[in-house]
Order: structure tokens, then C-alpha cells, then sequence
């Protein structure tokens, strides 16, 4: 097993030497973790099929799961797109660097397996400075999905990398905890209407905004499990996002779930359950359970965002063997972290009537 090099560095003014020494394995076809401003990211240069084949294999990851291609200057997109639309110039010139993921069509550089075999290609600009100095200082485009194993919770700091990772992979580079802690939005700019097909770190609302029409795939607000035949995008089609516990997702108005998760976590610690409950700091003092968490308040819904993998990771650290966790409001950020709680939960969702 090979030995997994840690390198900590600043996540404003990134040491270069350390850099140096994550690019050159990136160029020389390795594995290398990084933080973006979303979650921990696994590296492989993405234009070299063996290295992204070996990503897959480190992360065991579905080979019909395709990753991001994340890039350090715009001009990349150019020659890994066919095309790109006036509309995604307006994108990319509003939101990048940052959360948001444009899907183009592919261009003929681009190897089959960094695509997984689609004819589509995912493409981001991160807004870290960690990120984007591996990406510029290895001279090629990143294929980067999240440095976890393919299913368990995204690591939004080294620790959680080196959990899943260690021994499997080159290098880390630990500039502390990520920022926003849900990965990005995917928008396909290959339809039109452009659909949202995984909802993330831009809002929903704030695409609207700008482009006025844009659609909401059903994969990204299913509360149930649905079909999909190819994943256009990661976190579409296989189960993400899971602690090795069972996850249960109550639903519905405020008060009815804290009715229905007390019913729930009376009935789980009655069968001799260790039961964790995933709450919210308006409500977290009503239940008794061997390990109650909050998530944060529901009026900052960033805080949220950014508390939900470590504590489903958490949950695991403290061998609870069921979480029931609130549902929150789908606006903003709330869309994403539903949909990250109904996935990793496998959609085993209790909606809560006042009836």
C-alpha cells in the first residue's frame, strides 16, 4: 500500500513549494486530494485515461459515474467544449470562479472514461486558492469528483479524505475545513431550457435570476428513487452521500416532524437501537436519543449546508446505527442539503401530517 503524503498548507496564500510537489504528481499521473470551496476534491489530470481509470479505481467509483473536469482559466472550456453558448459565457462570467457546473458537449481531446462515456462533458472554475494553484501550477485540467469512497458522505476536511483515502492515494493537501460543505450545481447547458441536475452551492434562485428560464431536473428534487438509464452528471444516479448507518428524513410543517422524530427515536431506543438525530437549533432541545446533533439554525441555511456531511460522518465515529434527521426548507441552499439527506437516507422519507 502506498503511503499517503499530507501537505499543509494556507488556504489563502498556499505555500508553492507544496504546490510543486501536489502538481508533480498530477502530471506524473497521480492522485492527489485538494480542497475547494465546496467539498475535498480527488485530482487526476483529465486529459490522461490512466490516471482518471486509477481515479475511479481509488475512490471505487462506478465507471458510469463521470466526474467534473474543474479548470483554472476559462479559456480551458474552449478546447474541452464543442461549443459554448452566449448564454454560458454570461455564466461563467458571473459565476466563476465558484459553485456552479456548466455541461457542454465534448470535444475530440477528451478521453472516453474522464466522460464516462457520455458525449457530454462537466466543467468548474473552484473558488479556492488552494484549488486553482494545483490546477495552474500542474499545467492541465483536473478531473476531480469528491476524495471519498464512491457512496459514503463528502469530505469537507483532510481528516475525512484520509478516513476513506489513506494508502489509496498520493497526496493531500490540508488547507482546513471547506467553505460552503455541499458540492456544486450542476446546470446542463445542453438543453433548453438549461436543467439543474443537481442542485448545489449556487442557488437555484440565483440562476434564475440571471437567465430567467432554467429548469429543475426530477432527479434533483425526487423525494422517491427514480430511473435513470445515463448519470449526466455525478450524484444523479447511484446511492451518495451515506453513512454507514440507516438514515431516516422527516418531513413536512416544523412542528409535526419534531412530533413524528420523538415517535421515531421512542420506537428505535424501545428496540435497544443506538438512535442519532439529526436536528436544528429551534428544535434540538425537544428529543432524547443517544446522540442528538444540531445542524444549525434554520434562518442560516449556509450553516446548515456546511455542518451536514462532517456530522453524518460523525454519527458514524459514534456508532449509531439509525439517524433521523429533519427535513429543512427547500429554498436557497436548503434544496441542495434535501437533496443530500434524501440520498444518503436511500429515500427512506416519513412526511409528517398534522393530522
Amino acid at each position: 500500500m502506498k503511503k499517503t503524503l499530507v501537505l499543509k498548507v494556507d488556504s489563502q496564500k498556499p505555500q508553492m513549494e507544496k504546490i510543486c510537489v501536489a502538481a508533480d504528481f498530477i502530471k506524473k499521473g497521480g492522485l492527489v486530494a485538494f480542497p475547494t470551496e465546496t467539498v475535498y476534491g480527488l485530482g487526476a489530470d483529465a486529459l490522461n485515461s490512466e490516471a482518471v481509470r486509477a481515479l475511479f479505481e481509488a475512490k471505487k467509483r462506478p465507471l458510469d459515474n463521470p466526474p467534473i473536469v474543474h479548470v483554472g482559466d476559462v479559456k480551458d472550456v474552449y478546447r474541452l467544449a464543442r461549443e459554448v453558448s452566449l448564454k454560458a459565457e454570461k455564466l461563467m462570467k458571473t459565476f466563476w470562479p465558484g459553485p456552479l457546473t456548466l455541461i457542454f458537449k465534448r470535444s475530440e481531446i477528451v478521453p472516453d472514461v474522464t466522460v464516462a462515456g457520455l458525449d457530454t462533458i462537466a466543467v468548474r472554475m473552484p473558488r479556492h486558492n488552494v484549488a486553482l494553484a494545483l490546477i495552474r501550477e500542474s499545467g492541465c485540467c483536473i478531473s476531480a469528483p469528491s476524495a471519498n469512497l464512491a457512496g459514503k458522505p463528502s469530505p469537507t476536511m483532510a481528516k475525512h479524505v484520509l478516513d476513506d483515502l489513506d494508502g489509496r492515494i498520493d497526496a493531500v493537501l490540508d488547507a482546513g475545513p471547506t467553505n460552503i460543505g455541499v458540492e456544486s450545481t450542476v446546470l446542463d447547458m445542453t438543453v433548453d431550457p438549461p436543467q439543474i441536475l443537481r442542485p448545489g452551492g449556487t442557488p437555484y434562485e440565483l440562476l434564475k435570476r440571471m437567465i430567467a428560464r432554467v429548469e429543475l431536473h426530477p432527479v434533483a428534487v425526487a423525494d422517491r428513487e427514480l430511473s435513470v438509464e445515463k448519470a449526466r452528471s455525478p450524484g444523479m444516479k447511484h446511492r451518495h452521500y451515506a453513512p454507514d448507518a440507516d438514515v431516516i428524513v422527516v418531513e413536512g410543517e416544523l412542528s409535526s416532524v419534531v412530533v413524528k422524530v420523538k415517535e421515531l427515536a421512542e420506537f428505535y431506543v424501545g428496540k435497544g437501537t443506538k438512535v442519532g438525530v439529526l436536528a436544528t437549533d429551534e428544535t434540538v432541545g425537544y428529543y432524547r436519543a443517544d446522540v442528538v446533533k444540531s445542524l444549525g439554525s434554520r434562518k442560516d441555511l449556509r450553516v446548515i449546508a456546511k455542518n451536514l456531511f462532517r456530522f453524518l460522518r460523525e454519527f458514524d465515529l459514534e456508532g449509531v446505527d439509525v439517524i433521523i434527521a429533519e427535513g429543512i426548507p427547500t429554498e436557497g441552499l436548503g434544496l441542495a442539503v434535501m437533496n443530500r439527506l434524501r440520498k444518503a437516507s436511500g429515500y427512506k422519507i416519513v412526511k409528517a401530517s398534522s393530522c
